[in-house]
């Protein structure tokens, strides 16, 4: 009873998608899908921000870019099939700064590579025909940009695999893997295979099967505001600012939620623990390690510039309405309440890399999804293929 063919740890979207697309390849496989929490879709996925991402933003051949072009059309076929609401509404990509005109035709360019179509180049006064209220030198529209609630995409990838047979196990916790051997608080299984999709716990899941793993999850918390439902009106759909190309983050924006409502944020800011999702949210011992991490040392050393002005965000609201006023001016700190936070699952190596790419690590008897934050909500199922493609043969 206890025996699997494989062994997924970890019940958010990428694990989920990863079982759907090896029940899916190969029917009859039998699957277990542990998650510790008593939910889910309880972390990244579930404090997602709702973005369906075109695949604009990733170097062309990328694993992002090939799953997220791949994924964007699985997902939208997805939630057809499914009747999950969604909606393409497309974005815009703002330059404010005369710094940032090269770089947003760095980023035209680079979708272009990666296969968009449709992409419009926007001068100033042309902005305003997609969002009356924002400002800038120029812009991208980004027409494959949409919304959607991952959650209820997740918890759909859930219901189907339940329907093929596998089994899902909520509220239990992996300890150890040896081998073919998985360990739980609550018992003790056996897969030929075992996908770790553990996300915020994704490292410390892989140092189970990797030996001297050169990568630590790093948390990073993205704090976002909503708008009062009377400004709701200054946002038609999603606006952006050119990202720092140097910095794995997006910058604050604001976006449409397919729940409702307006969001603004997030800021990018160091969690003191994996799951901090307040300030207040302190385990001194996940804060010691990522602390101690050579690589991060090395990136805090580089960016201690970009950092500090994130934090100085998190704890000021003035600071977070001025960065927002880039891009609308007519945003008063008083249109603001606060919102809800997310924990980005970032990988950084020894050397001092921000993981760019998503990360598949392979040991004898392990695949470890490593680093997989955004886009990979929108990638899942074709992060989930990909897994497949390597999992299968070890199954025959």
């Amino acid at each position: 009873m206890n025996s699997f063919d494989a062994i997924v740890v970890g019940g958010g979207i990428i694990g989920l998608a990863t079982a759907l697309q090896l029940q899916r390849s190969r029917p009859g496989t039998r699957i277990l899908v542990i998650e510790k929490e008593d939910r889910l879709a309880r972390h990244q996925t579930g404090n997602n921000s709702g973005v369906i991402h075109s695949g604009i933003y990733y170097k062309p051949g990328s694993l992002k870019a090939r799953n997220c072009i791949r994924g964007y059309q699985l997902l939208v076929e997805f939630c057809r099939e499914q009747g999950i609401p969604f909606e393409l509404c497309g974005k815009i990509v703002v330059a404010t700064e005369e710094h940032e005109r090269p770089l947003l035709n760095n980023l035209y360019e680079r979708g272009i590579q990666n296969g968009l179509t449709g992409l419009k180049r926007l001068k100033k006064e042309e902005l305003k025909e997609y969002e009356p209220h924002v400002a800038g030198l120029e812009g991208i529209f980004v027409p494959q940009t949409g919304i959607v609630d991952y959650t209820r995409v997740a918890e759909k990838y859930g219901a189907l695999l339940l329907d093929a047979g596998t089994e899902i196990r909520l509220g239990e916790r992996v300890l150890s893997i040896k081998n073919r051997e998985v360990n739980t608080d609550k018992g003790t299984y056996t897969a030929n295979l075992v996908v770790n999709c553990a996300g915020l716990y994704s490292d410390k899941v892989a140092a189970m099967t990797v030996p001297d793993l050169n990568v630590r999850i790093i948390p990073f918390r993205g704090e976002y505001y909503k708008l009062r439902p009377e400004k709701e009106h200054l946002v038609k759909n999603l606006i952006y600012p050119v990202p720092d190309p140097n910095f794995p983050f997006l910058g604050v924006h604001f976006t449409r939620m397919a729940k409702g409502g307006v969001e603004a944020g997030p800021n990018a800011v160091l969690a003191f623990r994996r799951e901090g999702y307040k300030k207040s949210d302190i385990h001194l011992g996940e804060l010691g390690e990522s602390l101690a991490w050579p690589g991060f040392q090395k990136v805090a050393k580089k960016y201690w510039r970009t950092g500090f002005g994130e934090m100085y965000r998190s704890f000021s609201k003035a600071a977070f309405t001025r960065a927002l006023q880039k891009l609308i001016p007519e945003i008063q700190s008083s249109d603001l309440v606060e919102g809800g936070a997310g924990v980005r699952a970032q990988a950084c190596d020894r050397e001092g890399g921000l993981v760019d790419d998503f990360l598949i690590l392979e040991s004898d008897h392990a695949i470890n999804v490593c680093n997989a934050p955004s886009p990979a909500a929108t990638s899942s199922l074709a992060i989930g293929e990909t897994v497949a493609g390597i999992a299968l043969p070890r199954l025959s």
